[in-house]
């Protein structure tokens, strides 16, 4: 049990970090968190610091997600420790240790856990979120979409241990977008072909 414990704080703290403010302060010398959306995420880091380091924060944060969730499917943990482990990554990410418990939206995170658990939902997922960014334009309406669409994936491809996990995750998500879906309504969202 100790092991599980320990995994589970490595992965909050490993959440925690916050790739695109240090990609912010490396690359332009700013605090992201002043700039744009003021949010520490890939959609920000690619508004002020160009779409090459949003890709770079993209990819650092999913890993958050998926190295130590498939970590612990390797050591065929129980599907508990692994919801508790992947919970973990995202609030680390959500409520980052490093921040003062600020943090990003934990999309990207989110995105690298279930590549991990169930991928051909997640890839599901993931291309629907795609289509409707650039149907819509916003980034936040594929987030969106992303987190409402998983669940019903993950029972169509018979993966239904993890749909608790999928649902909290989910409800995490809407909770973070909750001024996204505001804006949205208001038609006042920030299109992710414009800087603010």
């Amino acid at each position: 049990m100790l092991f599980e414990i320990l995994a589970i704080i490595a992965t909050y703290l490993l959440g925690s970090i916050p790739f695109g403010l240090l990609i912010g302060k490396i690359i332009k010398g700013v605090d992201i968190r002043t700039q744009g959306s003021k949010n520490i995420g890939a959609t920000n880091v690619a508004r002020i610091c160009g779409f090459p380091f949003g890709i770079l924060a993209l990819i650092l944060d999913l890993l958050k997600g998926l190295v130590p969730v498939l970590l612990a499917k390797q050591y065929a943990l129980p599907v508990p420790i692994i919801s508790l482990i992947a919970l973990a990554a995202i609030l680390g990410h959500v409520y980052s240790i490093y921040l003062k418990f600020k943090g990003g939206k934990a999309v990207a995170s989110s995105m690298g856990i279930f590549l991990a658990i169930a991928p051909l939902a997640a890839v599901s997922a993931i291309v629907l979120c795609i289509i409707a960014i650039l149907v819509s334009g916003y980034v936040s309406a594929g987030s969106i979409l992303f987190a409402i669409t998983l669940p019903f994936l993950l029972w169509i491809t018979a993966n239904t241990a993890f749909i608790p996990l999928s649902l909290l995750t989910g409800l995490l998500l809407l909770y973070k977008h909750r001024e996204n879906i505001r804006r949205l309504l208001q038609g006042t969202e920030i299109s992710w072909k414009k800087k603010k």
